[in-house]
């Protein structure tokens, strides 16, 4: 599905089912150099009972047009707009690693349009490591492989996958690549850059899950507490056998998980 969001095209996967924004909407966000295929296995459950299910590409990513947006700040923002062009009242978000603050953002700022809330692979601060900040500003490939390697557990090193022979890490790699140059290296300055998680946690009026994955390199289980501590109404999921890519490391669990927060069929 494409529709226009400030005057550009974006492009959204709905699941294998028609959009309906009459239903309850749930609109996934992607993380830094990704896109909406990330969200594959979960997008498409939902979408099958009783959601209208958008999983964005954002701007400069997978096939939407535009720039790359440059702070959280903005992408929430431009996330409320998304919700106003779908023709939706209001929408439940989830977001993964950079997604997961600009949806955070987006129920700080616009609290009417957001009901629901899940942040995957989130942390209360988001620096980025020097090392990978620099190769991927340079367009360096070592940024995709430093992701690839950090980003996932220790099941997801020797394979993982449940579709034999795929191998989540070259997977990863292989859709990273993809991004065109400088994408990478917008979203993670972007992340490395926003420092107001917690603030916008203690403004969050929604239910909110936070899913986390027990093997997170890149944001560990500690680093989320802040965000606990200040979002009023939460529950935290802890996936043991999951680093940061948990919806592709463990999909069946992220989406029990989502199952349990958002409902089985509101319909």
């Amino acid at each position: 599905m494409n529709f226009s969001v400030n005057g550009s095209d974006i492009y959204a996967a709905t699941g294998g089912k028609k959009f309906d924004p009459n239903l309850p909407v749930l609109i996934f966000i992607h993380g830094a150099g990704f896109d909406h295929s990330i969200w594959q296995q979960q997008a498409r459950y939902f979408a099958h009972h009783g959601y209208a299910v958008l999983a964005l590409d954002l701007p400069g990513h997978g096939a939407s047009v535009g720039d790359a947006i440059s702070s959280v700040e903005a992408l929430s923002d431009w996330i409320g707009g998304a919700i106003e062009a779908t023709g939706a009242a209001s929408a439940s978000l989830i977001g993964h690693s950079m997604g997961a603050l600009a949806v955070l953002e987006t129920a700080a700022r616009h609290p009417g349009k957001v009901d629901k809330l899940a942040l995957l692979g989130v942390a209360a601060k988001m620096p980025v490591h020097p090392e990978l900040l620099d190769a991927a500003n340079a367009n360096n490939h070592k940024a995709i492989e430093l992701i690839a390697g950090w980003g996932h557990g220790a099941r997801a090193h020797r394979g993982g996958n449940i579709a034999s022979g795929v191998w989540l890490m070259q997977a990863a790699t292989r859709l990273l690549e993809r991004a065109a140059p400088g994408v990478l290296g917008n979203d993670l300055t972007a992340s490395d850059a926003y420092k107001a998680a917690v603030s916008a946690a203690g403004k969050v009026q929604c239910p909110t899950l936070l899913l986390l994955g027990g093997q997170d390199k890149m944001t560990p289980v500690k680093a989320a507490a802040p965000l606990t501590e200040a979002i009023q109404n939460n529950a935290k999921v802890v996936l043991q056998d999951a680093g940061h890519m948990m919806m592709v490391e463990a999909p069946g669990a992220t989406l029990d998980a989502l199952i349990d927060f958002l409902g089985r069929s509101p319909s």
